[in-house]
């Protein structure tokens, strides 16, 4: 099962090519500070050489012993810059060769021939290439480093702003006496109070009081989002102008800030498939530079002489070293973490989103996923009463009723600003239902059963009420008087109707949508009908959703999309993984990603983000290595006879504008538009 995952199997420490992780003593700040450093020290570099004083048409200003500047800033950059590289190469020796050996070959040898010249050796000196070279690769590092560990900074520095004391009700009272506490001391289920402009300590419910929330740093969405009674609200966001009282349901490690954390902690661990694909690349760019450039050193020395066979060398050498390579990947990541994050997304393992292009099916739990989890009227069939009449005296009875279809029914009637009538001698009958007096009659609302425990007469639209509901998999209640059933309400979960636009945007895409549910086979197929999935799975066994997964892959890269402890294992079988946002614990740990805003057309912009990340990464590999096509073979001298000899300067200008190219590009994704 776990094979779909690689994620699963890496180690914190895995060897990156050169192992330029933590766990090679590298972090974002080293690679920053050395980029700095040497980008300062190729200035002068920079301003003291030939090549730019004739290309900018200016003379340096020369003073005793400058022509010394430039070898001694040099030997700084090689050995200050470069040595983490050579470091690497090293490292690399010891298992494969990949993009540290290429770029330690290429600074080496450009320092060592440089050098050279300035000592006397016939020839034109490497400096100004092998600075840039040097800073261009300190800088891929860095932003890789960087692009995942910004993130998580960014979540620590929010936990230093979560209050570290809570206003919380003693007794649990919502009219009793109010203390402040530590947050460490509050518990599950404590009643705090959160103050206008005040951020909110804990995950929870709010049972008192209408505000708006500012979630940004949860959804990206700068804009309040409303909260009333029922609504949860998260530690780390801010409490608008409302007061409100909020019953605890996650502390400590539960909190969603917590879990974030871990989940970008993990996703720092996870590598990109492409990156591995860079270094792939590199590998055999390596062996290319040593088979040309020694095959152009022999051939030079055949029909030249020793100086022009080794400045052959050295640019081929030089210029199989593409600046680009090493940022192709790291430039795209960033923009794909910066894009998720905008819309919603979490990326917990990279590989992931680049299987995303691939996926053919995708499968969805139906509880909580692609309904909203809880009970809503669906139909009202009344008899002797108009359907809101009816509505209303089943709301006067189920106001005090804690049952999850009462307070669907109270609900209904809120929604729809009905007036509720008074209701007295308030009776519940356990195991059938309640019953009072509303509007000086007796009525009772309860289950079908009791209708004919009572020996009512039922009409026909009751009958047919009662028979709509059992045959679509609805629950439904019965309203009676004294005499007769009067009316029927069926109640069911209700279907997001944001579910209804991912399943026609997967058509669209020409991916199949599947549901995948352990309820009854009426109530799947009639959720399935609503929606328009043409393929269900009804009765399903959480080992069972495995098995049908892994039967659909079989047809091609499936995604699963779920929020339930029973979904784990799926998200964890699947090719794809994607948890909701707001489901359990172990769920959001099993997914490849995690949608925050707990809406379902987010995984379709999961799909959408894969694709266009694939597209920008081969684009960028493309860019980083396509001009070596041409310019290595140029700068072995295969065209020399013809009067064209590729020049470390113009190979140098190839280098930098493939470089522009890359990062132009790979900052366009951060424009994409994913719904």
């Amino acid at each position: 099962m776990a094979q779909s995952h690689s994620h699963h199997h890496n180690e914190p420490g895995a060897h990156r090519a050169g192992g330029h992780g933590k766990h090679a003593g590298h972090d974002p700040e080293m690679f920053k500070r050395r980029f700095f450093v040497c980008l300062v020290l190729t200035l002068p570099i920079l301003y003291y050489s030939e090549q730019m004083q004739k290309w900018f048409g200016y003379t340096a200003l020369l003073f005793p012993g400058w022509e010394w500047v430039n070898p001694i800033l040099a030997i700084v950059v090689f050995f200050y810059g470069g040595w983490v590289f050579l470091k690497g190469a090293w490292h690399e020796f010891q298992g494969k060769i990949g993009m540290m050996t290429l770029i330690a070959l290429a600074i080496t040898v450009a320092f060592v021939y440089s050098l050279a010249v300035s000592f006397g050796l016939a020839g034109i000196p490497f400096y100004w290439e092998l600075a840039t070279l040097i800073d261009v690769m300190l800088l891929g590092h860095w932003i890789e480093m960087r692009s995942v560990e910004t993130a998580s900074r960014a979540l620590e520095e929010l936990t230093k702003l979560v209050p570290h004391q809570a206003h919380r009700y003693r007794d649990r009272n919502p009219e009793g006496q109010i203390e402040d506490v530590s947050v460490k001391e509050i518990v599950r289920g404590d009643l705090i109070l959160i103050r206008p402009g005040e951020q909110i300590s804990n995950d929870g419910e709010i049972v008192e009081g209408n505000t708006a929330v500012n979630e940004s740093f949860l959804t990206g969405e700068s804009r309040p989002v409303e909260k009333q009674k029922g609504d949860e609200v998260v530690a780390g966001s801010v409490n608008g102008e409302g007061a409100i009282k909020v019953e605890v349901t996650r502390v400590g490690e539960a909190t969603t800030i917590s879990q974030m954390k871990r989940l970008v902690e993990e996703a720092q661990k996870s590598r990109s498939g492409y990156q591995v694909l860079a270094d792939r690349i590199a590998f055999w760019l390596t062996l290319v530079a040593i088979a040309v450039g020694t095959l152009t050193f022999v051939v030079w020395l055949v029909f030249e002489d020793l100086l022009f066979a080794i400045n052959r060398t050295v640019t081929v050498l030089v210029i199989t070293c593409p600046h680009a390579l090493g940022l192709a990947i790291p430039l795209v990541i960033v923009s794909a973490t910066a894009l998720a994050a905008k819309n919603g997304i979490l990326i917990r393992n990279r590989e992931a989103v680049e299987r995303a292009r691939n996926i053919k099916t995708m499968a969805f739990d139906k509880t909580g996923t692609l309904t909203e989890g809880k009970f809503g009227v669906q139909r009202i069939y009344s008899e002797g009463l108009e359907e809101m009449e009816a509505l209303a005296i089943a709301a006067a009875l189920e106001t005090s009723s804690e049952h999850p279809l009462a307070k669907a029914i109270a609900t209904e009637a809120h929604k729809r600003n009905l007036q509720i009538p008074s209701m007295a001698d308030f009776e519940t009958v356990t195991g059938r239902g309640v019953g009072g007096k509303v509007n000086g009659q007796i009525y009772r609302i309860g289950r079908p059963e009791w209708v004919q425990e009572q020996n009512l007469t039922v009409t026909s639209s009751v009958k047919d009420g009662l028979a709509v509901a059992d045959e679509r998999g609805e629950s439904a209640v019965v309203l009676m008087n004294r005499t007769s059933a009067v009316a029927v309400i069926s109640l069911a979960d209700r279907v997001r109707e944001r579910a209804r636009q991912t399943i026609d945007r997967l058509k669209e895409l020409d991916i199949e949508p599947i549901m995948i549910t352990g309820d009854a086979e009426a109530v799947a197929r009639t959720v399935a009908q609503d929606l328009g999935i043409e393929r269900y799975y009804a009765r399903v066994l959480p080992e069972d959703k495995v098995n049908i997964l892994k039967k659909l892959k079989k047809e091609g890269a499936t995604a699963f999309v779920g929020d339930g402890i029973n979904d784990a294992a799926a998200l964890l079988e699947a090719n794809m993984g994607i948890a909701i946002g707001a489901g359990t614990n172990v769920a959001i740990e099993s997914a490849d990603l995690v949608l925050i805003e707990d809406d379902p057309l987010d995984a379709v912009k999961a799909l959408n983000l894969g694709k266009k990340t694939y597209r920008k990464m081969i684009q960028n590999l493309f860019w980083a290595t396509g001009y070596n096509v041409l310019a290595i073979p140029l700068a072995a001298g295969v065209a020399y006879s013809w009067g064209l000899l590729l020049s470390p300067a113009i190979g140098a200008l190839l280098m930098s504008l493939s470089t522009v190219i890359v990062a132009i590009n790979a900052v366009l994704l951060r424009r994409a538009k994913l719904a």
